[in-house]
């Protein structure tokens, strides 16, 4: 494989990231911003990246604009519906706007009517119902309203390769989640001064930060592979390509985000800093079909 971008993908990944940037929440207080809110909704319903899959786009375009937007903290759905959309590539899942869920609960769930469930082959749906409290300020969950109903049924490989590509875009959330963090300490520790020195000038921070930048390339590598091996490989190896890369990127992105906030010293505890956000990101996409090491055949250290 080559693990490089081709110019149509860079540009991909220039947009999203100029979308995220542009419309993202610049602070916490700024996730209140309704008006801020609407307009980054209208700029990504325009975008159409919601069904890239539909529109035969690859498991490393999903990727793509899954990391930027967990870069940006972007705080409208994208993860859901495009889960949605490449089910609804096999089976029938109605009308209405779609997410997806897990176990009992929607994710991305803001606006959305109905969401999409995968167990085994089976495809179900069911209507969405109240909003939750949850750990993420940056995306809803929802109660599924009704018991769901079967829609219809995967085949093996697809049903294999759905699995794959669910597992990548919440590790390419991770990815993107744990550079935005850490982009932030960095920005921090060059701002902030002890003893007359920027705090990034002494070693028990740069440490840090040249860490974490170490851990983020190596969850690029590792989700790189993954989001080709969707398409490309066998579907077992897919899955399994996956959830070595969900194992990774998932501590990686703990350890940054927790690293941020300790960059942050003070402040990095309060509300307002925005590194808790990158971490309660991070939790919840490391918590939506998680992996194990017991899952792959020869584990990891």
């Amino acid at each position: 494989m080559d693990v490089r971008l081709n110019a149509e993908q860079r540009q991909l990944r220039d947009a999203a990231a100029k979308l995220a940037d542009d419309l993202g929440p610049g602070s916490v207080a700024e996730l209140d911003d309704t008006s801020r809110v609407s307009r980054l909704e209208r700029a990504v319903a325009q975008t159409g990246w919601r069904s890239l899959r539909s529109d035969g786009a690859s498991g490393v375009e999903v990727a793509i604009v899954a990391e930027e937007f967990g870069r940006g903290l972007v705080d409208v759905p994208f993860l859901g519906p495009v889960l949605a959309d490449d089910l609804g590539r096999h089976v029938a899942l109605g009308a209405g706007p779609t997410t997806v869920a897990v176990g009992e609960t929607a994710v991305d769930a803001r606006g959305a009517a109905q969401a999409a469930i995968v167990r085994e082959q089976a495809v179900l749906t069911a209507p969405v119902g109240a909003a939750r409290t949850g750990a993420d300020l940056t995306r809803v969950s929802a109660e599924l309203a009704d018991a769901p109903n079967q829609v219809g049924e995967l085949s093996a490989d697809d049903a294999l390769r759905w699995q794959a590509l669910a597992l990548v875009t919440t590790c390419a959330d991770l990815v993107g989640t744990a550079r935005g963090a850490h982009a932030l300490a960095c920005d921090y520790a060059k701002i902030r001064e002890q003893y007359g020195k920027p705090i990034g000038s002494y070693q028990a921070i740069a440490h840090l930060l040249a860490e974490g930048l170490a851990l983020i390339e190596g969850s690029v590598s590792v989700l790189r592979h993954a989001a080709w091996s969707v398409d490309e490989a066998p579907a077992a190896a897919a899955v399994r390509s996956a959830r070595i890369a969900k194992i990774y990127s998932a501590r990686a992105a703990r350890t940054v985000c927790e690293t941020a906030i300790q960059v942050h010293g003070g402040i990095g505890n309060t509300w307002e800093c925005a590194a808790h956000v990158y971490l309660r990101r991070a939790l919840t996409s490391t918590s939506l079909w998680p992996a194990t090491i017991g899952e792959i055949a020869d584990g990891l250290s």
